[in-house]
């Protein structure tokens, strides 16, 4: 008798270990909107327009964008982010992109905005929205100090040409004198950035640079390069998104609003020398 009562004991006693282990896996669904209840911070997924915002800039880009050796990004454009940001109450993170596949990152979701003096183009209204302008710029020519090239023999195609892939000096170089058989498509020489064909200028594998007029007299500062004119295109520089970003663009052209009009843009444009 006392022998089959603990096998009881033993029976019962393994039952409710089952039983009380079974429930040490239940979980409770989440509390959700829809319940009243507040979620946990450990349930809620972070969402890019409320926490922190990916800023594609071009590296090389100054004085509007550029990434020091401390790999801390710098310049115009960075600083009119961060107080855009500091405004509209929320935080910014700067991710350098190659500039020929900055708006496929921004469709993919790998940023989520493009402030780094982005002209406004038709071709780009088709796949991204664009703020209101924040910036004028036209198309500078320089050639290596004591070149006799002279800016009409540009203009006509005659001479070979670098810029950086994917700008609109490329585009207006395309269609203006590729496209109209004024100049070889080989003659336009493209590159990663504005810089490493100022290089090649200097060395002689060129003729001559064309780009953004405010970002040359950065880049050719010091060097043996001199300018020869202007090509007048009046690009617009805005701030692209995805289109269906709406509540972004509406925050980003309010934060632009009041820093244009706040003596902290003027203080802006003197500390990078914009004018």
């Amino acid at each position: 008798m006392k022998r089959k009562g603990l096998v009881l004991v033993s029976l019962i006693g393994l039952v409710l270990l089952v039983v009380f282990s079974g429930c040490a896996t239940i979980q409770q669904p989440p509390a959700t909107s829809e319940t009243g209840e507040k979620p946990t911070s450990s349930s809620i997924e972070p969402q890019a327009t409320h926490g922190i915002l990916r800023v594609g800039i071009d590296a090389a880009y100054q004085p509007f964008s550029m990434v020091g050796p401390d790999g801390k990004a710098t310049g115009f454009d960075v600083d009119s982010m961060k107080w855009i940001a500091k405004d509209q109450g929320f935080e910014v993170e700067f991710i350098p992109i190659a500039w020929d596949g900055i708006i496929p990152a921004l469709q993919a979701g790998k940023i989520d905005l493009v402030y780094a003096g982005m002209t406004i183009t038709d071709e780009r209204k088709e796949k991204v929205a664009f703020s209101k302008p924040y910036w004028t710029v036209n198309q500078m020519v320089v050639v290596k100090e004591g070149s006799p090239i002279t800016l009409d023999q540009v203009k006509n195609g005659s001479v070979t040409i670098g810029t950086q892939r994917g700008c609109t000096a490329a585009i207006w170089i395309d269609e203006n004198l590729v496209n109209k058989s004024l100049m070889p498509a080989d003659n336009l020489k493209l590159y990663d950035n504005t810089p490493l064909a100022v290089d090649d200028l200097i060395s002689g594998r060129i003729d001559a640079v064309m780009y953004d007029s405010t970002v040359m007299n950065d880049i050719i500062a010091g060097k043996p390069v001199q300018k020869i004119g202007m090509v007048e295109t009046n690009e617009e520089f805005g701030i692209a998104v995805r289109k269906d970003d709406t509540e972004l663009l509406e925050k980003l052209n309010a934060g632009l609003d009041k820093l244009m009009a706040s003596p902290d843009w003027e203080a802006l444009k003197q500390k990078y020398k914009m004018e």
